[in-house]
């Protein structure tokens, strides 16, 4: 079971800097009220990378109140779409400008591989370059044919002060999945970052200052969900919260803003199933597969941790996964040879760990890995694969989000979407055949609102994201983005002199 590709950290290496942060607030650089501050260990390494403050619940009303003036009173929501356009896309110039330096920091406090990070970095600056291309081409409608005498207007306006709250393991990514549509679209914001990888989402809001972005649109508060993220949720003066998190919390947050009609938008929990037909390449399947379930560490909420594979290929399929996870180098994420780095945190790799066994002792047979790695400094985990599965067993129904791959088969194309839909989420698939016919006409009955053909975890910024069932609400990305930071209102203009309801 031993994997013999495991890479020790290096914690000599110079890169382990330390760094404090300050918040952003109303374009000013603030620490928590109370002085309190939150370290942060790589978890890759044992050593501290990171400081910034523990927010206090009148540190973000603080926060709320300049996001709030910004909106009412202040130019970004009055500003043409070719004006917030230019500032926006000057955002994305930065982030190409600073990828080495966001990746570190990255790659330090998440534990992914820097190559991984630097890929990411990459990619968010498009995403901000698509996001400011749109944002001078949001259009409402109009309607001329609803009589001689009336005309019908549609106007986009935006939803006005949003809150946003991310998660650990893709901080840089999912704040811009989130804050250019939000501000695109004309609202202004407060983020609200994992208190263990809140660096870059500092970092972001800072290069959008220098960008042009006005004081009060872009705000970023750190600390826990408890003050920070439960008053984003509360505050009244918050019009829409957008949660990107576990299922467990999104529901919470859910009926907290229920309270107010606050808007929601939940990007939740994740099974991903990838569905392997006999007629699949292979090879391309197996490294997919290796790539979907290992992809940072498998902390991943569209992870493809469920193999449903033709029976009559498993066999063949296993063996290419199991070698592919005997070789991948992991460890340490400075390493530019790693591709699997390290868990977000001790508890969690226990976690991850609990599952293994809870497997194991389901009757599950374990092929590969199961264990901890490494000598302490730093949490790792063995790649992992798992076959003689069944539905029931929590391997195969829980979101484990670790590197761990539980197997199951299937002898037709109704069997394998019966158990790729038998899961409370809904959030990803994969399918993987050369039939293309065979391959829509199956992903087209997946109830996920992310999906790939012979692919996994791939993305651009035209395409929207999201979840059905418990995996969450609401869309981001492409044009369907703006639509969720968006007001949309009706006028009925009358032209000419209207008919008289009373005469005496």
């Amino acid at each position: 079971m031993t994997i013999a590709t495991f890479i020790p950290p290096n914690i000599k290496d110079p890169r382990l800097v330390g760094r404090s942060y300050d918040m952003v607030i109303n374009g000013k650089h603030e620490i928590a009220g109370s002085g309190k501050v939150i370290e942060r260990i790589a978890p890759g390494h044992g050593i501290a990378v990171g400081e910034w403050p523990d927010a206090s619940a009148d540190d973000v009303r603080l926060a709320i109140s300049a996001a709030r003036v910004a909106f009412d009173k202040g130019p970004w929501p009055r500003m043409s779409g070719a004006e917030r356009s230019r500032i926006m896309y000057r955002v994305s110039q930065l982030i190409v400008a600073n990828v080495e330096e966001l990746a570190l920091i990255e790659s330090l406090e998440v534990g992914k591989p820097i190559s991984q990070a630097r890929g990411e970095i990459d990619f968010c600056a498009d995403l901000w370059a698509y996001a400011a291309g749109q944002a001078r081409a949001l259009e409402g409608n109009s309607h001329n044919n609803i009589g001689e005498d009336r005309l019908g207007l549609v106007l986009r306006e935006p939803v006005g002060v949003v809150g946003i709250i991310t998660p650990w393991n893709f901080p840089f990514i999912i704040a811009s999945e989130r804050v250019p549509w939000s501000i695109g679209a004309g609202c202004t914001v407060v983020l609200k970052p994992s208190e263990l990888t809140s660096g870059t989402s500092i970092r972001m809001a800072e290069l959008a200052l220098v960008a042009g972005v006005p004081p009060g649109v872009f705000n970023v508060v750190t600390g826990y969900g408890d003050p920070a993220g439960q008053t984003l949720a509360e505050d009244p003066a918050v019009d829409m919260i957008a949660f990107t998190g576990s299922s467990r919390v999104g529901i919470h947050l859910g009926a907290i803003a229920a309270r107010s009609v606050k808007r929601v938008g939940l990007e939740l929990g994740g099974k991903g199933p990838q569905i392997v037909f006999a007629d699949a390449d292979l090879e391309a399947a197996a490294d997919g597969i290796a790539y979907g379930v290992y992809h940072n560490a498998g902390q991943c909420c569209i992870s493809g941790s469920r193999l449903l594979v033709e029976e009559s290929v498993r066999d063949e399929l296993l063996a290419r996964v199991l070698d592919i996870s005997r070789r991948v180098p992991f460890g340490d994420p400075l390493n530019e040879k790693t591709r699997i780095g390290a868990m977000i945190s001790k508890g969690h790799a226990e976690k991850v760990d609990g599952y293994v066994k809870a497997g194991k002792a389901a009757g599950a047979e374990l092929l590969i890995g199961g264990n901890p790695a490494g000598s302490g400094d730093g949490h790792y985990y063995e790649p992992t694969v798992f076959q003689n599965v069944r539905p029931d067993m929590s391997i195969a129904k829980d979101e484990i989000f670790g590197p761990v791959l539980s197997t199951l088969t299937f002898r037709s194309a109704d069997e394998a979407v019966a158990l790729a839909n038998g899961s409370e989420y809904g959030l990803s698939a994969s399918v993987w055949s050369t039939n293309l016919e065979n391959a829509l006409q199956t992903i087209r009955r997946v109830r996920a609102g992310r999906c790939w053909v012979n692919s996994v975890i791939d993305g651009t910024p035209e395409l929207p994201i999201g979840g059905y069932k418990k995996s969450g609400l609401g869309r981001e990305l492409g044009r369907y983005g703006f639509d969720e930071y968006s007001q949309f209102k009706g006028i009925h203009v009358t032209l000419g002199r209207p008919g008289r309801w009373f005469t005496s």
